[in-house]
């Protein structure tokens, strides 16, 4: 079936989403592997994509543990040190399908405060040709509604959208729904796909050599 859209998630396909690898880097792995097994941390996340403020989400879970106040604290306060580094080749990937004409749209699990502190920093955020964002549809990947939701909005059947997730789970229910997918394991063998898939040449892939 003809691809009319391509959706790109955003954390781990367009810029790298790992939390532990920063914590690791400041407060040491031992330390790390304690403070996740103490708090729900991926958890306190998935409150600030449902909707969740971004800032009173995070503090309250602080202060409910004020052992690692000062640490849970720095997943607000220092979140662009956590969302790091953008993954360029993606970029280049969503704006070499624009310029031929392919609509991109973001389909990603992001609190609707962070998805506002995040966008000056990340100019990429603003060029996607539709948005849905976890926090303002106040559901998250991997449920069933948010693709439904997606399908709705854009009007397309889901047999000619073409979604990109780097995990397993989201890119399962997104099929179990007639999605095309990917799962993304490097920004390389997406472009394959996208070549694959006729909408981009390799040239245009970034593929001989530009990256």
């Amino acid at each position: 079936m003809t691809i009319q859209a391509v959706i790109f998630d955003i954390g781990n396909v367009l810029i790298e989403w790992q939390p532990e690898r920063y914590y690791d880097r400041i407060i040491g792995p031992d330390r790390r592997r304690d403070m996740f097994a103490t708090v729900d941390l991926h958890g306190m996340n998935d409150a600030v994509d449902r909707g969740g403020d971004f800032t009173q989400v995070i503090y309250d879970t602080a202060d409910a543990y004020p052992e690692w106040r000062a640490e849970i604290r720095m997943w607000r306060d220092n979140w662009l040190d956590l969302a790091t580094p953008v993954i360029e080749h993606s970029v280049h990937l969503m704006r070499a399908l624009q310029a031929r004409g392919v609509p991109v749209f973001s389909l990603t699990n992001f609190g609707r405060g962070t998805y506002e502190f995040a966008r000056p920093h990340f100019p990429f955020l603003n060029e996607f040709d539709r948005d849905y964002i976890s926090g303002h549809l106040g559901v998250i990947k991997p449920e069933p509604q948010i693709y439904q939701m997606v399908e709705q909005d854009c009007g397309l059947a889901p047999g000619h959208l073409l979604f990109a997730d780097d995990r397993a789970d989201n890119i399962a229910a997104a099929q179990a729904r007639g999605w095309q997918v990917h799962l993304f394991d490097g920004p390389r063998g997406w472009a394959e796909r996208l070549v694959a898939e006729g909408l981009l040449d390799r040239d245009a892939a970034g593929l001989d050599g530009q990256f």
